[in-house]
């Protein structure tokens, strides 16, 4: 079997032979049902790919459909002009850039279809002239399919740089968002002339005034009919790669089914509407179905810079976004930055929908897999601690320590680690401010921990505490002491009833009272109870 890594061309996958999942059914509904689309969905997710076989389709191209759902369910095969526009290959954080790709894109189709080029226009408004031309030519209305629409946009979010606009100073985001306003006005000018528009990115369109200048596209991006008209579904693993599946059981010396459960917590979980049907990151899958190895491949090909970007302005506050219930409208908004991140890190596919509360209309948000959770906060807490100490050597000496009920260990290795956290991470002048690094660190390194439940300062009936790790047998609570004394830390333990609610399924409770010292940032007291 050959898997299509890297391949976006739908043409090539089938007339190379390549693995291809057929989801020509949904695409069918999606050109017989609507006009103007917007869909989102985290990177090399498939939506090139999509993308392309749209292109395909409505290019009439029927023999390469032949044997897929579609074939029975269109008869006429139309063929329409295609306008293609793809920003994947272009970075624009240099201004012109996007002027010159628009133009690059738009004199090609005034060649193809002998539109002299009026300069005096913009480029919008040449691009209708081109579909007015198209149509009359082919008798056919157009078809427009914006790929990564919003990558103009990205790769320049949250950049110092400015540009002069209107004797006006201004950034390079807004200028950019100004060309693309422009631009996209054309599908209000050139309505009467088009058959189908589709656009896709990361982000939402909702709040941005990009597309204030035509008709807003119906965004499919949380439509249960199309939640998996991108990756791939249990089933369709199942139907289409049970003999790859098989062999990498076989070379792991393990059964099928605990092989597919593996795959399972490492690749799967992500969530695109509130029916919660299950998707697989399809990048991931196929690679290692490729190499007959589970490994992290999504997040190896690296966090987008707009991402980093936001997070390093973000600080010690992952606690405060996962997994917790929020409207929609709350991770859908694309104006995200330092203070609201929690839009740009759901749409980018860091974290995805695990629950839907039907009755409040909220979503719980959390890590879909192992892949992402573990590769997310591994990097969250190494940028935390300056990149100076490896995060994961920390996580298999704690949980080592744990899985053992070795107390004495687990001290012995937290207290190791905190000596080694740079100084300028613990430097906070304000004693909650110190006092909250030490809980944060802890929760980080925890986090990483595929098996174990981790609670940061959690609100209770009678307080807030500092940090509890829960296994399936055990559960640890702990509270922190700055300069004070470790039997204060577990008195307030007892006092409070930080462990109560833990003391369900017969699980034995470790209360763990720490003191910290301010001067040394190491431990200067512990006690067990």
């Amino acid at each position: 079997m050959k898997f299509p890594i890297g391949i976006q061309s739908f043409e090539r996958i089938i007339s190379e032979g390549y693995a291809y999942v057929d989801k020509t059914d949904m695409l069918y509904s999606l050109v017989t049902d609507g006009a103007i689309y917007f869909l989102s969905r985290p990177r090399r997710f498939g939506k090139s790919l999509l993308v392309s076989t749209l292109k395909n389709y409505f290019l009439g191209r029927k023999e390469l459909f032949k044997g897929l759902k579609i074939e029975s369910l269109e008869k006429d095969w139309n063929v329409h002009p295609v306008f293609h526009l793809d920003f994947n290959s272009d970075s624009f954080t240099n201004s012109g850039t996007l002027e010159n790709t628009l133009e690059s894109y738009v004199s090609g189709w005034e060649k193809q279809y002998n539109v002299t080029p009026n300069r005096e226009l913009s480029t919008g408004r040449r691009f209708a002239s081109v579909i007015r031309a198209a149509h009359a030519q082919t008798g056919r209305r157009c078809v427009v399919l914006i790929d990564e629409y919003d990558k103009p946009l990205l790769d320049v979010m949250n950049l110092p740089d400015t540009v002069e606009r209107n004797n006006a100073m201004v950034s390079l985001e807004d200028y950019n968002r100004e060309i693309l306003k422009s631009f996209y006005s054309t599908f209000k000018l050139a309505d009467s002339d088009l058959q189908f528009v589709f656009l896709t990115g990361v982000t939402k369109f909702s709040q941005l005034s990009v597309f204030s200048g035509f008709n807003q596209p119906n965004d499919i991006s949380m439509a249960p009919q199309y939640e998996t008209i991108c990756g791939m579904t249990d089933e369709e693993i199942d139907s289409y790669f049970r003999e790859p599946i098989g062999r990498m059981a076989e070379m792991s010396g393990c059964a099928y089914d605990e092989e597919r459960d593996l795959l399972r917590r490492q690749y799967d979980g992500y969530h695109f509407s509130g029916r919660m049907r299950g998707v697989y990151n399809p990048f991931s899958l196929l690679n290692a179905l490729r190499n007959m190895v589970v490994d992290d491949y999504w997040f190896r090909t690296g966090t987008p810079s707009y991402l980093v970007r936001l997070l390093n302005g973000f600080g010690d506050k992952l606690n405060e976004l996962v997994g917790k219930y929020y409207a929609q409208s709350q991770f859908e908004d694309y104006r995200a930055d330092i203070q609201q991140p929690l839009p740009m890190i759901y749409q980018s596919g860091y974290l995805t929908i695990k629950e839907f509360d039907r009755e409040m209309r909220t979503f719980k948000l959390d890590f879909p897999n192992d892949e992402v959770k573990n590769g997310f906060v591994t990097m969250v807490a190494n940028s935390y601690l300056d990149g100076k100490h490896d995060a994961g050597s920390v996580v298999r000496d704690l949980v080592r320590s744990l899985k053992n009920h070795d107390l004495e260990a687990f001290r012995a290795s937290f207290d190791t680690f905190l000596a080694s956290i740079p100084y300028d991470v613990r430097r906070k002048a304000d004693e909650r401010e110190r006092e909250r690094d030490f809980t944060y660190t802890l929760y980080l390194i925890f986090r990483i921990a595929s098996c174990y439940t981790t609670y940061i300062e959690k609100r209770q009936s009678y307080g807030r505490l500092d940090c509890a790790i829960v296994t399936s047998d055990s559960a640890y609570v702990f509270e922190f002491k700055l300069d004070g004394s470790a039997a204060e830390a577990l008195a307030q333990i007892n006092a409070m009833g930080y462990a109560d609610e833990f003391k369900s399924a017969g699980r034995k409770i470790y209360k763990i009272g720490l003191s910290i010292s301010s001067a040394t940032g190491r431990l200067a007291d512990w006690m067990v109870e």
